[in-house]
């Protein structure tokens, strides 16, 4: 059950280290910048911690997914950006697609 956690937590590193390279402006603020390698160095550790007990297709596709999901929650409540139909269409495919793969997975 331990994986679970690791999941969550290289998937919450990952959806912060993705939000630093928005608020680094182009390596133009310092903090974010030095944020975006510590964090995505900690979202790589929490994954290759997964990886020892779940398949790489579910780890990963769960962590891309559910990554690509966040920030454009993110994007969207934090920075404005528009939500249009076929966003969150292609959003909901995403969630779909994972919910899919894990419902496989867990069969097994």
């Amino acid at each position: 059950m331990h994986h679970w956690l690791y999941l969550a937590a290289a998937i919450l590193f990952e959806v912060a280290g993705t939000t630093s390279m928005k608020l680094a402006q182009g390596f133009t603020r310092p903090l974010p910048s030095l944020l975006i390698f510590v964090f995505y160095a900690l979202a790589f550790v929490a994954l290759t911690l997964t990886l020892k007990k779940m398949d790489i297709s579910v780890a990963y596709s769960v962590w891309s997914g559910a990554g690509t999901a966040l920030i454009a929650a993110i994007g969207f409540f934090w920075f404005q950006e528009p939500l249009t139909p076929v966003r969150l269409a292609c959003i909901a495919l995403i969630v779909i697609g994972i919910v899919g793969l894990n419902a496989d997975a867990m069969s097994r």
